[in-house]
């Protein structure tokens, strides 16, 4: 069963004039620098599927996250249901850049099967427009053992209200190896209640609909939803970044009835000092994996940023 990265392959063709139009900018104040960039990511949820992830970018151009030039080279360890640890090497390409009011960035390479990566493209307009790409492989014992991959293009917008009240819309196609064909659709609510101390009220609420349910081991019911009202502190001191949110909602799919579906991410960057910055982050969720309905999700992500 091949895999079929058409539609990543169709997104970094749409990326590519957008990057070298941001390579004939006028060159910033300060010369571009190198920057070696490492990272961990670990995850585990409630069927002892764990997946540990850490890579090293090398940057040989660097004028800061959204403008650089480098290589990111990763070994991903996948232990679906604690049946034994399976490691893959991947390589990556990646490029960021502005220009005017949009912001490009790619990360295109390949695990020595097939194209992996991702691409993002989006504006700073009150109505900010996102467009996005993703093609990965399938956490589960059948996508690691048959070579089952997803690739995932959608768009978001935010609309603003007023002042303090605005939306997020966010529509997407993931399509995965084989028949199935995934519709995603988000919306979420935010409130401001103190934009002094950023805290905000929010209701996010997420629905996906599988074309062809249950068709390999990966979680794939008819039909998925999920509502959540989460509370979100974002505070700036000094530099430092700071960001605390959590709630409780309820989901349910075509197979089950409501249930509980909690949330909780805290975050905290640090500024860039002595050309060293480092970024740490902490998410739970009760939401289903990629392999069951069983719903309890965690991870962590620490990252180590050095300028040259």
């Amino acid at each position: 069963m091949r895999p079929h990265p058409g539609l990543l392959g169709a997104a970094i063709l749409l990326c590519q004039p957008l990057i070298a139009h941001a390579q004939t900018s006028p060159a910033p104040s300060q010369a571009p620098r190198a920057a070696v960039h490492i990272d961990t990511f670990i995850s585990r949820d409630a069927d002892k599927t764990q997946v540990m992830k850490s890579g090293v970018d090398l940057d040989w151009q660097y004028s800061g996250p959204e403008k650089y030039r480098g290589i990111r080279i990763e070994n991903a360890r996948f232990d679906p249901f604690g049946q034994g640890w399976e490691s893959r090497d991947r390589i990556y390409l990646r490029l960021a850049d502005r220009f005017g009011d949009w912001s490009a960035a790619t990360r295109v390479g390949t695990d020595g099967e097939t194209v992996l990566g991702s691409a993002v493209i989006h504006n700073d307009a009150a109505f900010r427009q996102e467009y996005f790409v993703e093609r990965d492989i399938v956490e589960t014992p059948q996508g690691l053992g048959r070579g089952i991959y997803y690739t995932y293009v959608g768009g978001a917008l935010d609309l603003p209200f007023d002042e303090d009240n605005s939306a997020t819309v966010l529509a997407g196609v993931q399509d995965f190896t084989g028949d199935n064909v995934r519709l995603h659709l988000r919306a979420n609510y935010v409130h401001i209640l103190d934009r002094e101390k950023g805290l905000s009220a929010q209701l996010r609420t997420r629905y996906f609909h599988n074309s062809r349910p249950r068709e390999f081991d990966y979680y794939s019911p008819r039909w998925y939803a999920q509502i959540v009202p989460v509370l979100q502190l974002r505070r700036f001191s000094h530099g430092w970044r700071y960001l605390v949110a959590g709630g409780i909602g309820v989901q349910r799919d075509a197979d089950s009835d409501w249930r509980r579906s909690s949330y909780f991410n805290a975050e905290v960057t640090t500024p860039e000092r002595n050309d060293w910055a480092l970024k740490a982050a902490f998410l739970f969720s009760e939401t289903p994996g990629a392999s069951s309905d069983a719903y309890s999700y965690s991870q962590v992500t620490v990252g180590l940023t050095r300028v040259f």
